[in-house]
Order: C-alpha cells, then structure tokens, then sequence
C-alpha cells in the first residue's frame, strides 16, 4: 500500500478531539513536521490534555497498522500536501474540503485535467429510466469522459456498468474499502477496478452508529460533486414524494437531492432527465420538476443540450489551470 509520512500526520491529527476539516484547511499545508503539528494542536485548539510528540506518534503507529489492516483491498491513501492529492472543482468551504482519501485503482482519473461526469439517481428505477440513462452515459463515455457515481443500486449501479462498456468509472463510498457498501455490489466494485477505473473513500474504519452511517453517506454525496465537472440526475423522488403519492412501503432516496444541493453550492453545472410528454405524472421524477420549477440554473437533457454539456466539460478540462475554473460562465 502507497502512503507518505505526512499522510498518517493528517489522519492523526484528525483523529483528535474537536479537530475537522476546516481546522485542518486552516492550519496545515501539508508536509509539517509531528513538533510543528503538536504545537498546533497545543495552541490553536481544544485538547483536553497537552499533547505530546511521543502521544501523537503513538496514535500514528496505531492508526498506521489499522490501515495497513487492509492492504489486500486498498492500494494506497493521499492527503493534502502530497503531490498526487487531487483537486476538488467549483467552490468549497473548508469544512467540506477533502483532507485524504483512501483509494484503488487509477487515482490520477480525479486529475483537474481529466473530465468528470456525476451520473445519479433513485433506487428503483422504472425500465425506461434505465434505457434513457443508459443512452445517456453511453454518449458521454463515447467522448472519453469519466462516469462518477455512488456504487449505490439502481441509476449508480446503471451509471457504473454502461460506463464500463468502453469507458471508465470511479465509485465513491461511504464506508472503508474492505467493506464495500453496498454489500451485493462487491462483485461491480471489482469489476470497475480491474477495467481501469477508481473506488476512493475517506474512511478506514467502521461506522459506529446509524448516524455515523447517515453522515458518511452525505459526505459521499458531497464528494460526488466537487469532484465533477458536471452532475446530471436521472430520476429521483422529492422529500414530499412519499405523502404526496401515498409511497409508504419503500425507502424514498435522499442522496440525490443532496448531491445536487452540494453542486449548486460549489456551482457545479447540474442537469436533469426530464420529459414533459411522459414524465409529468411520473412520481420518479418529482425531484427533476422540483428543481427544474425552483432554480433557473438547471440544464433540462435534450440531444443537443447533452452534447453542449459533453462539449463544455471537454473544452474546460483541456484548457484548466487550476481548480477555480467555473464551467459554462
């Protein structure tokens, strides 16, 4: 497994009481030295008790051998400051920057130079959503440009598999990489790794609650945005769905709505799969009418307005220079 010394630093110091990402953004560039972090820690945040360079490398060792736990599934961890650390698109707060990520496969397939679509959606899927989501994604991998999705059933598994019909795929996941979730999408996990594609997570240990498992489910859906230079939603319920429509004996989806509430945060281009014609009774799509009725800065799919789209993220990505760039301005 692939590491630096100043990624176990990153993830030790984020191990102590009260330090997050923000904290972390503020304080360190990366590649500080453990007497330089320890003084950090000491001065500029809340510690219980005084840390010590002799505590702080003991819980690097700790966590060290926790991580090297999963070899066999993991192929290396970055963190800022190393040189592969990949850069996140539009704007971010610190709070909800990356910090490092655990990774396997092509890592360099989140470079700022390598065009990056989101494709997401609900669980259940009718057979036309998935036929038009298929179509969808198979235009954008035609172009050479990568699929991220959630590994989730439904429209990510759909997003994932067309991806793999010529083209590449990363997977984010909101659990370590030795315990794929969900579960029964071990064997797709595989498969988009052993095609040339990425599964990167931020966590190497175990949820430890319901709500730990909820919060990194939303962390995941925030990475799928700020990784992307472009996130399209192919059918999703709204929060209102289930009252609206009397839908009470399923679990209705929340991760799309998230996802594209994170993209217009970072003003990421968001686009929806929407028909009037044949979607309008369609409770599938709530969140698409929701979003298309709400904001003006929705992109409604269209064969010329997914060729603008595919356009716009090839054109920017090969002229970007750095992380800042806004698509479609």
């Amino acid at each position: 497994m692939k590491y630096t010394d100043n990624a176990l630093n990153i993830i030790t110091t984020k191990s102590y009481k009260g330090i997050g990402r923000a904290w972390i953004i503020k304080n360190l560039k990366g590649n500080e030295s453990v007497e330089r972090i320890v003084s950090l820690l000491n001065t500029n945040s809340k510690q219980d008790e005084l840390v010590t360079i002799d505590d702080f490398e003991f819980n690097k060792k700790q966590i060290e051998k926790q991580i090297e736990k999963f070899e066999e599934s993991c192929d290396g961890v970055v963190a800022i400051g190393d040189n592969d650390f990949p850069k996140y698109r539009g704007t971010v707060k610190d709070s909800e920057r990356p910090i490092f990520l655990f990774y396997k496969g092509d890592l360099s397939l989140l470079d700022i130079e390598n065009g990056n679509i989101t494709v997401i959606g609900l669980l259940n899927p009718d057979e036309t959503i998935e036929i038009r989501e298929q179509k969808i994604v198979s235009e954008i991998v035609r172009n050479g440009i990568t699929i991220i999705s959630g590994l989730a059933f439904g429209c990510d598994s759909i997003a994932h598999k067309q991806a793999l019909n010529g083209g590449k795929t990363i997977a984010i996941l909101p659990s370590p990489l030795n315990n794929i979730m969900p579960a029964k999408n071990k064997g797709l996990a595989f498969e988009i790794v052993e095609d040339g594609g990425l599964l990167i997570t931020e966590y190497y240990n175990e949820h430890k609650s319901a709500m730990d498992l909820s919060s990194r489910y939303k962390d995941r859906d925030r990475l799928q945005a700020l990784f992307c230079d472009a996130i399209i939603l192919a059918a999703s319920y709204a929060q209102n769905s289930a009252e609206k429509w009397k839908i009470f004996d399923q679990k209705l989806d929340s991760g799309a709505r998230l996802a594209m509430g994170f993209a217009k945060d970072y003003n990421i281009p968001r686009a929806v799969m929407y028909d009037q014609n044949i979607d309008i009774n369609n409770p599938m799509f709530d969140l698409n009418r929701q979003l298309i009725a709400e904001q003006r800065d929705i992109t409604i799919l269209t064969q010329k307005s997914l060729e603008f789209i595919i356009n716009k993220v090839k054109y920017n990505n090969n002229n970007k220079t750095e992380h800042q760039t806004t698509l479609f301005g």
